[in-house]
C-alpha cells in the first residue's frame, strides 16, 4: 500500500483578511509575512468605510476591498479579525464556498460544531471541522497554555485567576483613548471622558471588561471560563475569574492559583512549562527575573514566572503574560492554518 503523500506546504495559498485595517488585522499582515506563510494572493477586506484604503503586505500596497460573500471566491483561508457581527454573516459563505474560515470573534467559540483551537494545545481539533474554526479570546491564551503542560503532572482541580489587560484589548480604539488621557494629564489639560472603557484608564485601573451580566460577572469573565473549558475538554475545571482592564498597551497579564491532584512542585511546574511549545519560563526571584508585558510586546511566546507553593495550601502560584495581538490574536489564527496545511487540510 502506498504511503500516504506528505502535504505541500509551500504550494501558494489565496487567503483573505476580513478587518485588514484594524489593530488584529495588522498583526495578521506581518505575521504572515515574518512566518513566511505561503500567499499566492492576499485580499483585504473590511467594512464600507475603509474601502479604498490601502495596507501594505510584502512591500507593495494592497487596495482594500469590501467585505461581502463574492470576495470569498477561490480563497483557500479567511482570516476574521472584525467584529462578530460580520464573522457571523460572512463566514458560513466562506465554508460555502469551499473555504476555511479562521474566526477570532466570539461569535462561533462555543459552537459546539465549531472548534475552538490552540493549537500546541488541541491541533488535533482542526480536523474536525466543517468550514468554520474559532481562535480564543486573547485572555483565554496566555490562561490555558500556562495551564496545559502541567495536566501531565495532576490533575487540574480548580484555577483562580485575575486577569490584567491591555488597552489594545479594546482594539486601536482602546490604544488611542489611553494615549489621549496620557498626554492630557501630561500636559494638565482635563482629560477627555471615557468613551472605549467604562472609566478612565490612565493612572488606573478598571474593574471591568466589557460588560456586566445579570450576575454580576462580566461577558470576558464567563468567556474565560467556558472558553477554557472547551480547549483542555474539561467541562469540570473550576475556573473562578476577575478580568481587570490596566493603562498598559500591549500584553495582558494573570495571575493564577491552581488546585491539582496530586499537588504540582514549583520545581515540577517550571521543567513541564518550559518544556512545552510557545511557553518560556522567566523565574528567578533571587535576581528579580519575571515576566512584565513589556517582555512579552511583539513576541510569539506565553511568559511565566511567579512559580512558588502557596504559603497556606499546596496550591501553585503562577505568573503569565502574552502578547495579546499576536499570541492572543494574529498568531494563533496564522498557526491554525498552518496546521491545518501540515495535516493535509487545505
Amino acid at each position: 500500500m502506498a504511503g500516504k503523500t506528505s502535504p505541500d506546504l509551500t504550494r501558494g495559498r489565496t487567503v483573505a483578511i476580513v478587518g485588514a485595517t484594524g489593530a488584529v488585522g495588522e498583526v495578521l499582515l506581518s505575521v504572515l509575512e515574518q512566518r513566511a506563510f505561503p500567499v499566492r494572493e492576499l485580499r483585504a477586506l473590511a467594512s464600507e468605510r475603509s474601502v479604498g484604503t490601502t495596507v501594505r503586505f510584502k512591500g507593495a500596497d494592497v487596495p482594500v476591498e469590501l467585505a461581502r460573500p463574492e470576495a470569498f471566491d477561490g480563497a483557500d483561508f479567511v482570516f476574521f479579525a472584525a467584529t462578530g457581527a460580520l464573522a457571523k454573516e460572512l463566514a458560513p459563505e466562506v465554508a460555502k464556498r469551499g473555504g476555511i474560515a479562521i474566526d477570532k470573534s466570539n461569535t462561533w467559540r462555543m459552537d459546539p460544531q465549531v472548534p475552538l483551537v490552540i493549537p500546541e494545545i488541541n491541533g488535533a481539533a482542526v480536523e474536525k471541522h466543517q468550514g468554520i474554526i474559532a481562535s480564543p479570546n486573547c485572555t483565554t491564551t496566555p490562561f490555558v497554555m500556562a495551564l496545559a503542560p502541567l495536566r501531565a503532572l495532576g490533575k487540574l482541580r480548580r484555577a483562580v485567576v485575575t486577569t490584567f489587560q491591555s488597552a489594545s484589548g479594546a482594539g486601536v480604539p482602546g490604544v488611542e483613548e489611553l494615549e489621549g488621557q496620557l498626554k492630557a494629564i501630561a500636559a494638565g489639560r482635563p482629560v477627555p471622558p471615557p468613551k472605549t472603557f467604562k472609566a478612565q484608564l490612565a493612572n488606573n485601573v478598571v474593574p471591568l471588561c466589557e460588560t456586566f451580566r445579570d450576575d454580576a460577572y462580566s461577558t470576558e469573565e464567563v468567556k474565560l471560563l467556558h472558553e477554557t473549558r472547551k480547549i483542555l475538554d474539561d467541562p469540570n475545571l473550576d475556573v473562578a475569574m476577575t478580568c481587570v482592564r490596566v493603562p498598559v498597551p500591549v500584553g495582558h497579564s494573570a495571575t493564577i492559583l491552581l488546585e491539582s491532584e496530586p499537588a504540582i512542585t514549583p520545581a515540577q511546574a517550571r521543567a513541564a512549562l518550559a518544556a512545552f511549545p510557545g511557553v518560556r519560563v522567566m523565574d528567578d526571584p533571587a535576581h528579580d527575573v519575571f515576566p512584565t508585558p513589556a517582555d512579552c510586546a511583539g513576541g510569539d511566546d506565553v511568559l511565566v514566572g511567579r512559580i512558588r507553593r502557596d504559603i497556606n495550601s499546596d496550591r501553585l502560584w503562577l505568573w503569565a503574560v502574552g502578547d495579546n495581538l499576536r499570541k492572543g490574536a494574529a498568531l494563533n489564527a496564522v498557526q491554525i492554518a498552518e496546521e491545518l496545511m501540515k495535516r493535509g487540510l487545505r
